[in-house]
């Protein structure tokens, strides 16, 4: 079992720490996707720069979170990466990103063509997922969902996490433990089953991610 651990829409003082702690008692690295429009706040800015020097890499996740950019207008979802990228600068240093998925779902309403051209014409690599166990929904339940998704798994485990403060992190050292018992490699590299784009070009069918036709 190797799993690759990533967190969501923080930071937040009550659910960041918690994580950085798990992650530093193991020797741990894992990557963070913010809600950018949160390191306005200097307290939320600092706890970023504390991952990134513990080691853990830092990428965009969009300005707002709101609607998936699939769902948007050309405009506005790259509004959405690019201010967002303003704000990450300098820590989302490998260019990496991730669309929101409205709850965990793959499909065409991750981007639209627009956020798609920019992407690839930015070199970015896009990173999806395998398993989202809603830790955002049932804080106290998630980690047998999670345990149940990662033995499931044929392959390597993209996990998506969410340092969220809805008490879901205070079950992540169990967690973690008990995926240790049970043999789990931990490693910081994605999955290439788990990435739509590498550097910006692609490495899976875009049409799976994107609303509209896609010329590049």
């Amino acid at each position: 079992m190797e799993i690759c651990l990533s967190f969501d829409n923080g930071p937040e003082p009550e659910a960041t720490p918690l994580v950085l702690a798990a992650l530093a008692r193991r020797n741990l690295r894992a990557t963070f996707f913010p809600i950018a429009q949160k390191l306005r706040d200097p307290a939320r800015r600092a706890l970023a720069e504390r991952a990134v020097v513990e080691g853990h890499r830092i990428g965009n996740h969009t300005l707002t979170h709101g609607a998936p950019l699939g769902r948007r207008g050309g405009a506005e979802a790259v509004a959405e990466i690019t201010e967002a990228e303003a704000l990450l600068a300098p820590l989302n240093t490998q260019r990496l990103f991730r669309p929101n998925g409205g709850g965990g779902a793959l499909g065409p309403h991750l981007l639209n063509a627009s956020a798609l051209r920019h992407l690839r014409a930015e070199a970015y690599t896009v990173v999806l997922w395998n398993a989202v166990p809603g830790d955002f929904s049932d804080p106290e339940g998630w980690p047998d969902v999670a345990l149940a998704q990662c033995r499931a798994m044929r392959g390597p485990v993209l996990l998506v996490l969410h340092d969220l403060p809805n008490g879901a992190m205070r079950h992540l050292d169990a967690f973690l433990d008990q995926l240790a018992a049970e043999g789990a490699r931990f490693t910081p590299d994605f999955p290439e089953t788990c990435l739509a784009l590498r550097e910006g070009q692609p490495l899976c069918d875009l049409a799976i991610i994107s609303g509209e036709d896609f010329t590049p």
